[in-house]
């Protein structure tokens, strides 16, 4: 189907949808609604169906969705099929985590290396080669890679953004506790745990005086 502009709301809820999807048991229904989506994610069903029909036209009244076929219109439409190669900067405590985390592969996702300014010669994280600074330009370049992440502190940030963007890098997603100043045509993703930590911590202050 011919792409679509979807809004970042939409965006973020999409891969919601994927991962119920993909948990549910292989020798389950093969067909399902999104009113009984809505219901498991405890989401709005007008919602959730305005939602799939901008990415999926396999939904029919009655019948729902074959379920094998969303999987592979989300997995699609986010460009899951598709893996993005990658490069983090920063191989501390969160980029060691990020490193070692295996499940980036199911989204398109493929760190190739790590750059740090301490890296040792030789050094491995999570099965990742992590090199020098110095190097990061080179192989950015040498290896056509579009996507930087960044995991630094949050004084060091700019000027890492700045030399990813200068190695070629169009995407970057940002983990440090700052706003990137980039040029248009950037697109910066901010993972703010932060402000994720503030939305649940709201949300349970709630729900604790509701008790």
């Amino acid at each position: 189907m011919a792409e679509k502009q979807v809004p970042n709301t939409v965006l973020s809820r999409l891969p919601v949808y994927l991962s119920y999807l993909r948990a549910l048991p292989e020798d389950g229904p093969a067909n399902i609604s999104a009113t009984a989506i809505a219901g498991a994610l405890g989401m709005g069903q007008v919602q959730v169906r305005k939602d799939l029909a901008m990415v999926s036209q396999g939904g029919r009244p009655k019948v729902g969705y074959d379920r094998a076929a969303l999987i592979r219109d989300l997995s699609a439409f986010l460009g899951y099929d598709n893996t993005t190669d990658a490069v983090l900067v920063g191989a501390g405590k969160l980029g060691s985590a990020l490193l070692g985390y295996d499940g980036f592969g199911r989204y398109g996702l493929n760190i190739l290396a790590a750059f740090d300014l301490n890296a040792a010669p030789g050094r491995l994280q999570g099965g990742k080669p992590v090199y020098p600074m110095a190097q990061l330009a080179p192989f950015c370049r040498a290896n056509a890679v579009l996507m930087g992440i960044i995991a630094v502190p949050g004084d060091c940030a700019q000027a890492v953004c700045r030399q990813l963007i200068d190695a070629g890098v169009k995407v970057i997603w940002n983990f440090a506790p700052i706003h990137l100043d980039v040029p248009e045509g950037i697109l910066v993703q901010y993972e703010n745990m932060a402000a994720s930590l503030a939305v649940l911590s709201k949300h349970l202050s709630a729900r604790i005086r509701g008790f």
